[in-house]
């Protein structure tokens, strides 16, 4: 049963979401530094130069084996975290809305995505070409619209006193920052057309939402942890 008692009457429920933060982070922390170690890729700053994509830097051996290691556990925490968002905010006392019920099926199909992307990553052809571009172009659309809907939901709350206005703030900073992305990806290289640029532009932008995306989840474990959101089990013992 999934309800907004004190966390210590129940199981808290904050560190899935603070997981699903953390993996992601850890798999690209071991795989990048592995794969430059083994002159797989270049080095460099990819948040700044681009030079590397997040697909890139665990696309081959033991990077390989690490990064889908981490990153499809990963993807079932986020799933697992989209589909309980809509308890949390009744937990919260959240007005019903039409998107609190998109919830769990835009987490499930991005989480899909990202196993897909996950499962075909390090393998060559068009059916993973494909896959990545198709299925990562899903994961970030779909995931942005989720955090649009929660970020939403929780300025709400926040005013009605049920959470901390820090916590809401943090969300809509993140959500606002996504299309300030978008704008670079399409008009930077419309002024700077020099080779590679655009590849470069790509890669840093999937770099910086992929970080958005991460800090998303831990705003989220930050808000289910101040608002004490956890599950309780009852005993049927003797039943």
């Amino acid at each position: 049963m999934v309800d907004g008692a004190p966390i210590g009457a129940s199981r808290a429920l904050w560190l899935l979401p603070l997981a699903a933060a953390a993996l992601p982070v850890l798999a690209v922390t071991l795989a990048y530094p592995l794969s430059i170690e083994l002159q797989l890729v270049p080095a460099c700053n990819p948040f700044f130069d681009g030079c590397v994509s997040i697909s890139r830097a665990g696309r081959h051996g033991l990077p390989n084996i690490l990064f889908r290691a981490l990153l499809l556990p990963a993807a079932v925490l986020q799933i697992a975290c989209w589909l309980l968002c809509p308890a949390w905010l009744r937990s919260v006392e959240a007005p019903p809305a039409r998107g609190q019920r998109l919830l769990p099926w835009l987490g499930a199909i991005a989480g899909t995505c990202l196993i897909f992307y996950g499962t075909f990553l390090g393998t060559d052809g068009a059916g993973y070409r494909a896959m990545r571009r198709y299925g990562t172009a899903f994961y970030f659309g779909l995931t942005c619209i989720g955090m649009l809907i929660v970020s939403g939901e929780m300025r709400r709350i926040a005013r009605a006193g049920r959470l901390p206005r820090r916590v809401a703030g943090a969300l809509v900073a993140l959500c606002c920052a996504l299309p300030l992305l978008g704008l670079v990806h399409v008009l930077v290289p419309l002024a700077l057309p020099a080779p590679g640029t655009k590849d470069a532009l790509e890669n840093i932008t999937e770099w910086w939402g992929g970080a958005i995306f991460t800090a998303f989840f831990g705003a989220l474990a930050w808000a289910w942890r101040a608002t004490g959101f956890g599950a309780r089990f009852d005993s049927v013992a003797g039943r």
